[in-house]
């Protein structure tokens, strides 16, 4: 493994995966705060400061390890999960979606805001391949943490989604499987069905989908 390219890699892509990770994050925390949980709130976990979300293992040491392990096929790492005492909400089966789909929601913004800052540059003339790449790795990184933790199963926020849709039965046989999900969701990761049967199509779709939203900015700058 060439250490350099690893070190190109790192640089390229830290700034938007920090900011991926904090949004998500902090977006979990304000929506739950929104709807009667002040839990993170009162920790310091509703900030944009990076360093109250990372995790040692899950944030840096996961994807390096990975990254060697792997040639760079395959890349996972998790930020430290925003505490959030769902019987505190107001209406807990119902505010408990808004809740987890608001981390997911925050990357795809994201994701739009490094499209358009990439436009953007093209047209103030910026030539210089490191920040138009790092725009691309922001959309990148942003748009597979959106694909990604939408899967519709717990602890993901997918899987939080769909218990606060199902009916109260379904919902609790559902919520059962948290403590065991990770290991469940790790296990589909490795045999390719995450990644072939959720990950691309809704990427794909996610693609196409931020395309039609720069469509009008490229027209208006002429891209």
């Amino acid at each position: 493994m060439d250490f350099s390219d690893l070190i190109q890699k790192v640089t390229l892509f830290a700034l938007p995966v920090l900011f991926a990770i904090t949004v998500h994050e902090a977006a979990h925390g304000y929506v739950a705060r929104h709807f009667g949980d002040p839990t993170a709130w009162q920790m310091g976990r509703v900030t944009l400061n990076p360093m109250s979300h990372i995790d040692l293992v899950g944030t840096l040491l996961m994807p390096v390890l990975l990254y060697f392990a792997t040639a760079g096929q395959f890349l996972f790492g998790y930020a430290k999960p925003v505490p959030v005492d769902f019987g505190r909400l107001r209406k807990p089966k119902q505010h408990m979606i808004w809740v987890a789909l608001a981390g997911p929601a925050a990357n795809f913004i994201q994701a739009f805001l490094w499209g358009a800052a990439f436009y953007l540059l093209g047209a103030a003339g910026v030539s210089e391949p490191f920040f138009l790449e790092m725009c691309k790795a922001g959309i990148l990184v942003n748009l597979v943490m959106f694909a990604f933790n939408l899967f519709p199963l717990p602890p993901l926020d997918g899987g939080r989604i769909l218990v606060g849709l199902l009916p109260w039965r379904q919902a609790v046989l559902l919520s059962r499987i948290e403590p065991w999900g990770f290991f469940i969701v790790m296990a589909l990761v490795l045999t390719g069905i995450v990644t072939n049967w959720w990950m691309k199509p809704l990427m794909g779709l996610s693609y196409e989908a931020l395309g039609a939203l720069l469509w009008p900015l490229g027209v208006f700058i002429g891209r």
